[in-house]
């Protein structure tokens, strides 16, 4: 069933969510050498790249598919992707992922992992389409702080099945795949832009037109992660080779990936911990065919992977222990609730969703922090005590489950490992002081802070965690003296159950200059034929009064929400000046990107002619509130045509 184009967000109902889905394909190509003929030699024939041959790989490409998220409302969207292919201008068809996999889009919002590795012929590619199968998905929005199971529908109501969406590139910038050269292509499937939800009934609707925005290269860069079964390990060159196993899969190889690692690598190998060398060590000794994940970076200007932690054997989730992914939401003695939990049962090619299952931990258990990079050189993962797991740490516990009815999910980690990882705050500053940042806490790791219960997280009750007024450690981080009232994002690690304050060790600190922002604004079913009072190369200024507006008309910075029609003047939304853009124009039946400023005003302009009517719009980038300017790095419109 194809999803239909009849009905867009812009058609907002009282209680609805407006969702985020991004997904993101990074293709390299990496080929050598060409066939060619010798003076006064018989000409020889011309090789051809034959995907099933081995024997002509030399003049493929490789096409390295990876997969991202970006921040949306969803707790858990898992549907199965049947293929995905790509199109070349001459009309020939490459499937680029092997075999069909399961994907909760929701768990990649902070990362893009690597999920086939493809050979392909080289040739300019401009378009593709990939296949979901909705028969099986697991689709959950929060609501009211809880869970709430959604299904998911075309414009008709129709709930969905298997369906078919297409890609499309900018027409000036096709993927082309050459013989030794790389090309990167990002797939976006914006759902902000594509899915309303209506969270009255139950479940909850999600209804659904989506598109797929293609880009040449990612627009927004995270890190990476790598999941597949050892081939080699590589001591005196730092790297080892993977067969790509991506989120649970048990049986299928989808192509290799060489990861590279450097001297502060953090490596967990069969439960031990190791630094650099010593862990590829460790890695090579625990033989071919061991499974591993890994987090790290694409270099993009040289085209390669380096890990920053090593996940392999035993240590990984799910492979000889069960484990769970989520937020510690609550604590009583050694009983931990994990709220948004992603529950991965040993040995089994897919996880499941359940929103809150108890973990009960004990002296044995083993605890540390992930991404320690500020450790001196060679010094391993320190481990910690059980006291160091607070109300608000995001975690990966590995144990035993012991219940899974309808009384819920408990799983015994006495003996198991508890990886504490870093923990995303979003709120406003209350005031700032030297080593000290206070803020109204609004969400933890994007649930909101209402589900929290910071009772036992201080030194004695008057002490425990105030959402209100939550301190923040800074230590020698700096912020803006007049960031008071503001939007902040702060990433870091609760302070250790029993002894707040402060509340948080602060490592990074994204003040409102920098907070990431959205925009949206829908024009209802008819939408509106002058939705700009200016439109030219600086930017598009905003009607904000125009009467044709529905309820969507706000800008999303970090936590704080703003009307766009209670401002005092037009906005004006302005391209960045530099970094990677994509801008959108959506019609009935095509969608046209742009990464030139000026070529989308010019169409934008060609497209609302006085006739045609813009039903919606949607913008990601920074705001700042005291010159009303919406700074984007990503622009979306979607133009009825009568």
């Amino acid at each position: 069933m194809n999803v239909s184009n009849n009905r867009h967000p812009g058609d907002v109902k009282p209680r609805t969510i407006w969702i985020s889905l991004a997904f993101i394909i990074i293709a390299l190509s990496a080929c050598g050498g060409s066939a060619g003929t010798t003076t006064g030699a018989p000409e020889q024939p011309i090789a051809q790249c034959i995907p099933s041959d081995p024997s002509t790989a030399s003049e493929c490409g490789t096409v390295i598919i990876g997969l991202t998220d970006a921040d949306g409302d969803f707790l858990s969207y898992a549907v199965d992707v049947l293929s995905l292919e790509l199109e070349k201008s001459d009309g020939s068809v490459i499937e680029v992922l092997p075999n069909s996999t399961r994907i909760d889009f929701a768990q990649y919002v902070d990362l893009t992992e690597f999920v086939s590795v493809a050979t392909v012929p080289p040739g300019d590619y401009v378009s593709g389409t990939i296949r979901l199968d909705y028969m099986d998905s697991e689709v959950f929005v929060e609501s009211d702080g809880s869970a709430k199971e959604t299904t998911v529908v075309d414009a008709d109501g129709i709930a969905l099945g298997q369906t078919e969406l297409q890609i499309r590139l900018d027409d000036r910038n096709h993927l082309a795949i050459v013989k030794g050269r790389a090309a990167l292509l990002t797939l976006d499937f914006d759902l902000d832009a594509s899915h309303v939800v209506d969270i009255a009934p139950t479940p909850a609707i999600a209804t659904a037109e989506p598109f797929i925005v293609a880009e040449i290269d990612p627009v927004d860069t995270k890190d990476i992660r790598v999941r597949g079964r050892l081939i080699e390990a590589n001591v005196e060159e730092m790297y080892y080779t993977v067969a790509l196993r991506p989120f649970f899969d048990t049986v299928n190889d989808f192509g290799h990936l060489k990861v590279h690692v450097t001297d502060r690598t953090d490596f967990d190998v069969n439960e031990e911990t190791f630094v650099g060398v010593e862990g590829l060590r460790a890695l090579n000794a625990a033989g071919q065919g061991t499974l591993t994940v890994a987090r790290g970076t694409l270099n993009v200007a040289e085209r390669s992977f380096t890990a920053q932690f090593v996940l392999a054997g035993s240590s990984v989730p799910g492979n000889g222990s069960d484990a769970v992914k989520g937020s510690v939401i609550s604590r009583s003695g050694n009983d931990l609730i994990v709220r948004g939990g992603t529950v991965i049962l040993t040995n089994s090619d897919r996880a499941f969703f359940r929103d809150d299952i108890t973990v009960t931990v004990g002296p044995d258990t083993a605890v540390y922090k992930s991404f320690m990079t500020d450790r001196p050189l060679g010094m391993p993962v320190r481990r910690l005590g059980i006291e160091a797991i607070s109300v608000g740490q995001a975690v990966t516990i590995r144990g035993m489950v012991t219940a899974n009815d309808e009384a819920g999910v408990h799983i015994d980690a006495t003996q198991g490992t508890v990886a504490m990882h870093l923990t995303h705050l979003s709120g406003v500053v209350n005031s700032v002081m030297t080593g000290q940042t206070d803020i109204e806490l609004h969400a933890i790791d994007r649930r909101r802070v209402e589900v929290f219960d910071f009772t036992g997280t201080g030194a004695s009750p008057d002490s425990d965690a105030d959402p209100n007024n939550y301190e923040v450690a800074t230590g020698n981080l700096s912020m803006a003296s007049d960031a008071t009232g503001k939007p902040v994002v702060v990433y870091g690690f609760p302070y250790e159950f029993g002894a707040a304050p402060p509340d948080f060790e602060g490592r990074t600190i994204v003040d409102y200059a920098d907070v990431r922002s959205s925009l949206g604004v829908g024009w209802g079913v008819a939408g509106a034929t002058a939705p700009f009072v200016m439109m030219d190369r600086t930017g598009l200024v905003l009607d904000n009064q125009n009467p044709d507006i529905d309820q969507r008309h706000h800008i999303k910075q970090g936590p704080v929400l703003i009307d766009l029609m209670t401002l005092d003047s037009n906005t004006l939304i302005a391209p960045r000046e530099s970094g990677r853009k994509v801008f959108t124009v959506k019609t009935t039946d095509s969608l046209q990107l742009y990464a030139d400023f000026d070529d989308f005003v010019n169409a934008l302009m060609l497209e609302l002619d006085g006739v045609n009517a813009a039903r919606s719009m949607y913008a990601r980038g920074h705001y700042n509130g005291d010159t009303n300017v919406f700074t984007a790095y990503k622009i979306f419109i979607y133009i009825l045509e009568p």
